[in-house]
């Protein structure tokens, strides 16, 4: 039977109380919430353009900062990490919560998912229980009709005694009624003068007793609640626990370990469990008031068509599908028509040819002359790189990649390749960021923060420097490959067995634990073409000015090799690993383009094309794909992953790339193959 009397909360504790509310002028939310809620789409619908991202002090955990107003009311928001609970798993969570914690804010914004409320209410009451002003946002409310879900928002608002609203965000229903009910509770006192107090949790009597224990004991000042501080302690946070050490007297934190060390004693591992199930005690008590459904969740189309994307007979040839269709919208498309009209036609024919004739007029030097054009020039090298090969690249890949991100399919993906990455010591959550590298190995390493243990954090990066070519480097590698489709699928098998195999051999020698893997399904939807177009444009705007410097930097330091006669020195230094791979000392030049970013050096085969026979071309992309990351990536893996660990991860990747083009030649030698 539940409970709704609030437990009062020690108001030396209390996050905030109503009296803060009166005519504010200025004020900052936090969005928090589960992954695919739907956050991101509140935080741009209250910030519009103003935006900034940053990293979380002390991690690499990016926080959106957005400003907006709400009629008188200037407001500073956070869009926060996903989370599921205030006991962080993963850095993200951590993150996260420690906003909840150092920020104060004055609303705390809670989106949940209208079709999995009792997944996610469990977090609401925990974060109302921490003393927060929360205001709860019911999204994906097109989702609930559809499937006959009907939510009653003013009966959870009367238990909770929190505002709460409905909305589909994606659809911009009920941003209005939002926005109304947000002003009103910043602006002045509402009804809900209980909103800093807690929610009564049927917890077992022996956990209930040393809840209240704890929280008598903690006399110091503290963010959250003593309740909540509690509740933490007893699951083993650690942070906490540090913080209840620091400020409480030795006797008063030896009192509460010793009641910790009792209640885990009493429940040994199943403590967790027993929380969890009290809260969801509560959570289903509150939904038999507030909602009621139909069965007809398993007739619906989204129903049939996850059948189809989850079932490994139709699973796996779907994958196939969607990745011949990216091939001929990137690979094709980006990668060979554009790419052939903005460097053949517009550069080759026009741009080139006037940036040197203007130098010869008007240049007398020839050394400023070749800093800007002829073979190795800013203009005619470095930005024909950046703009007629890897921008139109970039920009189908981000298009395409916006699309499926949309859609839902990826979360999909992830569930169906679990079993398959389980083998190499991931989960299938790791599909993400292993995803997201074929778009940019930078992101993608910086994403692998998301799973759950530094085993995994360390075997996806490796994965990620050594075999996944970022979206520019692989359209123009498929570009290439796809003039000889023996090349191609040859190509494709290589990289494919040693993505498995180095995997594989790094679980077996890697020590830790597996950790279980969960992940929440968005529904799956048609995307809407806007929001494809602005996530298009934002991330192509993001790459090419982290890009553009690169290249011309890259452009100016192949100049000054010139100029000194160094460059020529260290491509006549490669030829003899060229020759050993079976290659022509020209393609010396791309690899040293690489060290500089694999896509440049990527673009720098690509130039030598015309000269290279099968086997010689099959040999130098895959070189050039298994080849050191580029500055941005190795910058982010020291970040991430320590010094020595990145350092090992360059050597290691750049023996083992020169060492496959040298063993594929000795083998193309031996057997006489010719593709």
């Amino acid at each position: 039977m539940m409970n709704e009397q609030n437990l009062e909360v020690d108001k030396k504790n209390a996050f905030a109380s109503s009296q803060t509310r009166k005519k504010k002028k200025h004020a900052k939310i936090v969005i928090v919430g589960s992954p695919n809620v739907g956050k991101s789409v509140l935080f741009n619908t209250l910030t519009g353009a103003y935006v900034t991202v940053s990293n979380y002090p002390g991690t690499t955990v990016e926080l959106s900062n957005g400003k907006g107003r709400l009629n008188s009311i200037s407001l500073n928001i956070i869009d926060t990490p996903g989370m599921y609970r205030l006991l962080p798993i993963t850095e993200e969570e951590r993150v996260a919560r420690n906003v909840l914690i150092n920020e104060s804010p004055d609303v705390v914004i809670h989106v949940v998912d209208a079709k999995n409320l009792n997944r996610m209410l469990p977090m609401t009451l925990q974060l109302k229980n921490a003393g927060l002003p929360v205001f709860l946002v019911i999204n994906m409310m097109d989702e609930a009709d559809r499937l006959s879900i009907k939510i009653d928002p003013a009966q959870i608002e009367h238990i909770l005694q929190i505002p709460v609203v409905t909305t589909a965000l994606a659809r911009n229903r009920g941003i209005k009624e939002l926005k109304k009910r947000l002003s009103e509770f910043l602006q002045t006192e509402t009804q809900f003068s209980d909103n800093h107090r807690g929610v009564e949790i049927p917890y077992p009597p022996l956990i209930k007793k040393a809840i209240q224990t704890i929280s008598s004991l903690l006399k110091s000042r503290y963010a959250l609640s003593a309740n909540m501080l509690a509740y933490l302690f007893l699951l083993g946070d650690k942070e906490v626990r540090k913080m209840i050490e620091e400020k409480e007297p030795d006797s008063v934190f030896q009192q509460i370990k010793e009641t910790r060390e009792k209640v885990k004693a009493a429940y040994h591992v199943g403590l967790d469990l027993e929380i969890a199930k009290s809260e969801r005690a509560l959570t289903d008590q509150i939904l038999k008031k507030a909602v009621k459904s139909s069965a007809e969740k398993a007739t619906t189309p989204t129903g049939f068509l996850d059948r189809l994307f989850l079932s490994p007979y139709t699973g796996f040839p779907i994958i196939i599908l969607v990745l011949y269709l990216f091939y001929l919208f990137v690979g094709v498309l980006g990668a060979q028509t554009i790419v052939d009209f903005l460097e053949i036609s517009v550069f080759g024919q026009y741009v080139n040819p006037l940036v040197n004739k203007l130098l010869v007029s008007w240049v007398p030097w020839q050394p400023i002359r070749d800093l800007f054009g002829g073979e190795y020039g800013i203009i005619t090298l470095g930005i024909r790189y950046a703009i007629a090969i890897i921008l139109p690249i970039v920009g189908t890949f981000f298009l395409a990649f916006s699309f499926i991100e949309d859609s839902g399919y990826l979360p999909r993906l992830a569930l169906l390749v679990d079993r398959f990455f389980k083998k190499i010591g991931l989960n299938g959550r790791a599909v993400l960021p292993i995803v997201l590298g074929f778009g940019c190995d930078t992101m993608a390493t910086v994403v692998t923060r998301t799973l759950e243990t530094k085993r995994e954090r360390i075997i996806s990066t490796l994965l990620l420097t050594l075999a996944i070519p970022c979206s520019a480097q692989l359209g123009v590698l498929l570009a290439m490959a796809s003039t000889n489709p023996k090349v191609l699928w040859v190509w494709i098998g290589i990289v494919l067995m040693i993505f498995f195999l180095v995997g594989f051999l790094s679980s077996k020698l890697m020590p830790g634990v597996r950790p279980s893997f969960y992940i929440e399904l968005p529904p799956l939807r048609f995307p809407r073409p806007t929001n494809i177009l602005v996530k298009t444009y934002t991330r192509m705007e993001w790459y090419f000015k982290e890009v553009l410097p690169f290249f011309v930097l890259a452009s100016v330091l192949l100049w000054l090799g010139q100029l000194t006669g160094l460059f020529e020195l260290i491509v006549n230094g490669m030829k003899p690993l060229m020759s050993w791979m079976g290659l022509p000392g020209d393609t010396a030049v791309a690899f040293i383009f690489g060290f500089f970013r694999r896509d440049y050096g990527a673009a720098g085969l690509y130039d030598l094309r015309g000269i290279l026979t099968g086997n010689q071309l099959l040999i130098s992309i895959t070189v050039m794909t298994l080849f050191v990351p580029c500055i941005a990536q190795f910058a982010v893996t020291i970040k991430e992953r320590g010094i020595k660990t990145a350092l090992g991860m360059f050597f290691f990747v750049m023996l083992f790339a020169f060492g496959s083009g040298i063993v594929l030649h000795k083998f193309f030698a031996f057997t006489g193959i010719v593709l």
